[in-house]
């Protein structure tokens, strides 16, 4: 019989599926709604200590592309496909005290799901480190069940947050040994896809002790310029700045980051988010190794929560493992990982014919030292 449950970094899960921190979870109605809807977890909206104030006008629109393939706008038009989201939204603008309170409700209400809580504060001084043991505190004094620390928003109008700290392995592994200082629950690191090792970044966290690590958020990227008027789609005043860039497109690039982790550390536990809307997207991620899917873009598209988006998920799984019942498969960890080892370098990818290949070498060793007779 299919069992959607699992355990992640020592939490039970009703199911493996995740809204993840964005727009969706900015709010306790918004979680309870997620909640009811049957969402196995929340990630909150990432919460911080400072001062936010967001641009001016829409911070999410939808990039599309004509279903001949010939323009990509995200103008709103029939015979068009969804390609991905851009957003240039910050952190919750919603202060720690309002938060205070609200998550605790949300606990009380729903104790068996599994309530995360993103944080995020500055980094390269004191004051900032203790920004994220007093966040630390106020979160799991509020009971929540993990944290998500927030390596990774491409656009923070602070350059001593978001991305430029999962940028840095310093800073990586740094944040995360001070708020397991202080934390009683889990805690997983949210990486930026933008850097040139992903590997790197991740070694820092699970150094610093993190529980899990998280990826990817949203690209870095910019709007396309409309041809007729010659202004960015998305501006203001004519301005433009860089965003984020997530929803489909996105996929086969975040599972690319993912393999690179999961085959580093395979004994680590991990969380695939990145164009997720089916299980066969979210199959591709815990055939790699990942413990839970989380989701956003399209759930945002499903009135705010994704009420569809997880009746698919759990059919899906459902039906994958009703369908592999011959197997022994009943649940997540029966085949978690199972495609991780397919992935190799380019050079072990067997060639047409069959000849003596030396990875774009003329001879075996060259550019190698030879090894050496026993």
């Amino acid at each position: 019989m299919a069992d959607l449950s699992t355990d992640f970094t020592g939490i039970h899960f009703e199911n493996p599926f995740m809204l993840a921190s964005a727009p969706p979870t900015e709010s306790d109605a918004n979680i309870m709604r997620a909640f009811d809807a049957g969402w196995g977890g929340v990630v909150t909206k990432t919460i911080g200590l400072h001062p936010v104030m967001n641009v001016k006008g829409p911070k999410t629109k939808f990039f599309r592309t004509d279903d001949q393939g010939t323009r990509i706008s995200m103008a709103k038009r029939p015979s068009s496909t969804l390609l991905a989201s851009w957003n240039w939204e910050l952190i919750s603008d919603k202060p720690l005290d309002w938060w205070i309170g609200k998550l605790a409700r949300i606990k009380k209400a729903h104790p068996r799901k599994v309530l995360v809580a993103s944080i995020m504060a500055g980094s390269g001084n004191d004051k900032e480190l203790h920004n994220w043991q007093t966040l630390t505190k106020a979160m799991q004094d509020e009971g929540v069940d993990g944290l998500e620390l927030n390596f990774s928003c491409p656009h923070m109008d602070r350059v001593d947050m978001g991305s430029n700290v999962g940028k840095d392995k310093v800073l990586c592994s740094v944040v995360t040994q001070a708020v397991k200082e202080v934390s009683r629950i889990p805690v997983w690191v949210k990486l930026t896809p933008a850097t040139s090792n992903i590997v790197e970044e991740a070694e820092a966290c699970f150094r610093g002790g993190a529980d899990a690590v998280v990826s990817s958020n949203t690209f870095p990227s910019l709007p396309v310029i409309d041809p007729e008027t010659l202004d960015f789609e998305m501006n203001v005043e004519g301005y433009v700045s860089s965003g984020g860039l997530g929803g489909p497109a996105i996929l086969p690039l975040s599972l690319a980051k993912m393999a690179q982790m999961t085959k580093a550390f395979p004994d680590k536990a991990f969380s695939g988010i990145g164009g997720i809307s089916t299980f066969e997207h979210a199959l591709s991620y815990f055939l790699l190794g990942c413990g839970t899917a989380q989701v956003c873009t399209a759930a945002m598209l499903d009135s705010a929560i994704g009420p569809n988006v997880i009746k698919t998920l759990l059919r899906g799984m459902t039906e994958f493992l009703e369908k592999n019942a011959h197997r022994g498969w009943t649940r997540l960890e029966d085949f978690r990982g199972l495609r991780r080892d397919r992935v190799v370098s380019h050079s072990q990818i067997k060639r047409p014919e069959s000849v003596d290949y030396h990875g774009g070498y003329t001879e075996e060793h060259e550019g190698y030292a030879r090894p050496v007779a026993v």
